[in-house]
């Protein structure tokens, strides 16, 4: 009977023991699906986060499509350019302006892309204006994987209006860098007038692009962001020419390259500002040209530079009006001051026609310093030695061929002249 029981005992103990562990094991699984099932709407909510959002105002924005698109550069060379960018995304504009992209883009490190609006009947939504920064169809953001971001900005005005809502530092530089293209854009070209289409204006012109462009690297060289600086040196040139600004962008690749030498963009950056791409830069040698005189012999650059303190190499041409603005109102005049103290202009003309080049030499005064020419129009020699692309170009050299200074044109090269005569 005592054993009976206590067999009977047992197992009711060992029962009620194991329901309560069946209740626990329940009570965990339930908690367990709850906790999932929050997860689960979580995850749900945050995929419907716009990663971004804004307003645009719809005043004056008739011509314009209802749609923005987010365009990614994906390269260095693509920057600012129309057309190759690729088109990720897009997204309706509301009749009250708001719109929101939810598909965020798959980028694990920060990238610019480009928010673009287009005009009604333009097919090709990767088409970005670069004709002036006070209506510029995009706006170059820096998007950061991770963020959400919220913008404003007026659809007919897009790019000068942007804004962005507590923008990152980066994002806060690209802003700072729109500003200062902007209002460098207004001071140096919005003030053109018919004067600026004379043959005098158009090397004035050609200063004025110089200063903007300036401006634009100078921002790069201080900025301690990556991609504004990337971007500010694009806007420099959208095409690409940097033919002018060659020493400029040169530095640039060497400070980013040191900084970021495995980033893509910098890379790119580096092989497009290569030397060997850029003309002749100040502080390097002139290569050793063989020049095909006037006169039919033919001789080097620097058997023409012996015993001189200064050279003036000169590309120009009988057809290009700045050119002959030069020789009459400029080099003529220095020339008489300075030909017969050591100072040697050789000019080197891309003609394709013999009697044309000694008209126009004759008709300016020019006859008075040396002349070379291949006559062979633009399948120059001396051009591809000296990486040239543009004239009216110019190098300025020491005894021994090294580029003092280079593309001084007008007051600013007759000042460096008189200054360095002086001096030596």
């Amino acid at each position: 009977m005592n054993s009976s029981f206590s067999g009977q005992a047992i197992f009711r103990v060992r029962e009620r023991v194991e329901s309560k562990a069946e209740l626990v094991t329940f009570m965990t699984m339930k908690n367990s699906l709850k906790l999932l099932i929050l997860f689960l709407f979580a995850l749900h909510s945050c995929s419907d986060t716009p990663w971004l959002s804004g307003s645009l105002h719809l005043e004056n924005a008739e011509d314009w499509k209802p749609m923005i698109y987010v365009v990614h550069p994906e390269k260095f060379n693509d920057f600012a350019q129309s057309f190759v960018g690729k088109v990720l995304d897009s997204a309706e504009v509301n009749s009250d302006g708001s719109f929101q992209l939810g598909k965020l883009p798959d980028f694990k490190d920060k990238t610019v892309l480009m928010l673009v609006v287009q005009k009604r009947g333009e097919k090709y939504p990767n088409k970005l204006l670069n004709e002036n920064p006070s209506t510029d169809n995009y706006f170059p953001l820096v998007y950061e994987p991770g963020t959400s971001l919220r913008v404003d900005a007026e659809m007919a005005n897009f790019q000068s209006s942007f804004s962005i809502a507590n923008p990152s530092p980066a994002n806060a530089a690209m802003l700072e860098l729109r500003d200062l293209r902007r209002d460098a854009y207004k001071y140096h070209f919005e003030k053109e007038n018919s004067s600026n289409l004379t043959d005098e204006g158009l090397l004035e012109r050609e200063k004025n692009l110089k200063a903007y462009q300036g401006k634009l690297i100078d921002f790069a060289d201080t900025t301690a962001h990556l991609l504004p600086a990337l971007m500010a040196i694009r806007w420099a040139s959208p095409e690409g020419n940097f033919e002018r600004i060659a020493e400029m962008v040169y530095a640039q690749s060497l400070k980013w390259s040191n900084l970021y030498p495995g980033h893509k963009w910098v890379q790119q950056f580096t092989v497009t500002v290569d030397k060997k791409n850029l003309p002749v830069l100040i502080g390097d040698s002139i290569p050793e040209i063989h020049l095909p005189m006037m006169d039919g012999t033919e001789t080097s650059l620097r058997q023409l530079s012996k015993n001189k303190k200064l050279i003036l190499l000169d590309v120009w041409a009988s057809w290009c009006a700045p050119c002959r603005v030069e020789n009459r109102n400029v080099l003529v005049p220095l020339w008489e001051r300075y030909g017969s103290k050591d100072f040697m202009i050789v000019a080197y003309g891309l003609e394709s026609s013999k009697k044309a080049w000694a008209k126009a030499i004759e008709k300016d005064g020019a006859y008075r310093w040396l002349h070379a020419s291949h006559v062979q129009g633009d399948q120059s020699p001396v051009m591809e030695e000296l990486r040239l692309k543009t004239i009216p170009a110019n190098f300025l050299l020491d005894p021994e061929g090294k580029v003092l200074a280079k593309n001084l044109h007008g007051q600013d090269l007759v000042r460096f002249v008189d200054e360095y005569m002086v001096k030596k």
